[in-house]
């Protein structure tokens, strides 16, 4: 069974820092491509960062890029997301996702097969 189980959300102030975890049960993190999305109330899931089956590649939505990292433990089979100089707009519901057929990153939502129950993240001004 298949169980991937965020933690690590919370209220943070605006350009303070948050890191993510997805412990990942039932699925080698290190032979899988992984990502974070995110969900604001009202608005679609996002693709937030992905990181490729073998680690070497990365991909990052362009609001993020240079203040989010993703990556993942393969001994402790947990993937992770470091957030720096959080915005307000970073607000959201984060969740990890398994890509069990694709070697590389992927955005579409449906490309992913197994996903976590999600953690809060808010980003205070």
């Amino acid at each position: 069974q298949v169980q991937l189980v965020e933690s690590g959300g919370g209220l943070v102030q605006a350009g303070g820092s948050l890191r993510l975890s997805c412990a990942v049960s039932g699925r080698p993190v290190h032979s899988n491509t992984m990502a974070w999305f995110r969900q604001a109330p009202g608005k679609e899931r996002q693709f937030v960062a992905g990181i490729s089956r073998t680690g070497v590649t990365t991909e990052y939505e362009d609001s993020v890029k240079g203040r989010f990292t993703i990556s993942k433990d393969n001994g402790k089979n947990i993937l992770y997301l470091q957030m720096n100089s959080l915005k307000p707009e970073d607000t959201a519901v984060y969740y990890c996702a398994v890509a069990v057929r694709y070697g590389v990153v992927v955005r579409p939502t449906g490309s992913y097969d197994d996903w976590g129950q999600g953690t809060q993240v808010t980003v205070s001004s």
